[in-house]
């Protein structure tokens, strides 16, 4: 009898998450993604962010991020910027470093890199239907007592900031601010 009873509530627990489920569908409900980039662009073209900073690769780290961004979270189909009605442009206007911490006068045991970019989206006629200046993001890496990795966690730090960007920007895109 007690058998029945857990396996009773087992289906009734089943039926309130279906419930929920198909309610929370009903109501078009989603809990991740979709929708179109700034009022309805369907195709995008994303140029290659123009590299002002020293780092050699920061132009395409953030629009190969950008592209993944857009790619994953909305329904927007990214083309050729030659055949796009709506383009993409971007600058990496910045990439600097300062001392987070240090064991001593003169070793440096922590740093921050800080990007600023400027992103738009033009349409054919090159107006500016969304934009958004001195956009940055920063994050902190480790200084290898002997500088051996030191080029490779810059780059990671780098990464992290071209994700954490591209995520803010479709992000904003999308609630069209």
């Amino acid at each position: 009898m007690k058998q029945y009873g857990m396996k009773n509530s087992t289906v009734g627990k089943a039926i309130w998450i279906m419930a929920g489920i198909l309610l929370l569908a009903g109501c078009g409900y989603r809990l991740e993604g979709g929708g179109y980039l700034h009022q309805g662009v369907t195709r995008v073209g994303v140029e290659v962010f123009e590299n002002n900073s020293g780092q050699t690769r920061a132009g395409i780290d953030f629009t190969n991020e950008l592209i993944r961004e857009i790619q994953e979270e909305s329904d927007t189909q990214v083309v050729d910027p030659a055949d796009a009605p709506r383009r993409i442009k971007g600058i990496v206007k910045a990439i600097t470093f300062s001392t987070l911490s240090r064991s001593s006068t003169e070793t440096v045991v922590e740093r921050r890199v800080t990007a600023v970019v400027d992103v738009q989206l033009l349409d054919t006629d090159k107006d500016i239907l969304w934009s958004v200046s001195n956009f940055s993001s920063s994050e902190s890496f480790l200084v290898d007592a002997d500088n051996t990795n030191d080029q490779a966690n810059i780059n990671e730090a780098i990464a992290i900031i071209a994700q954490r960007v591209a995520e803010r920007i479709v992000s904003q895109m999308m609630v069209n601010f």
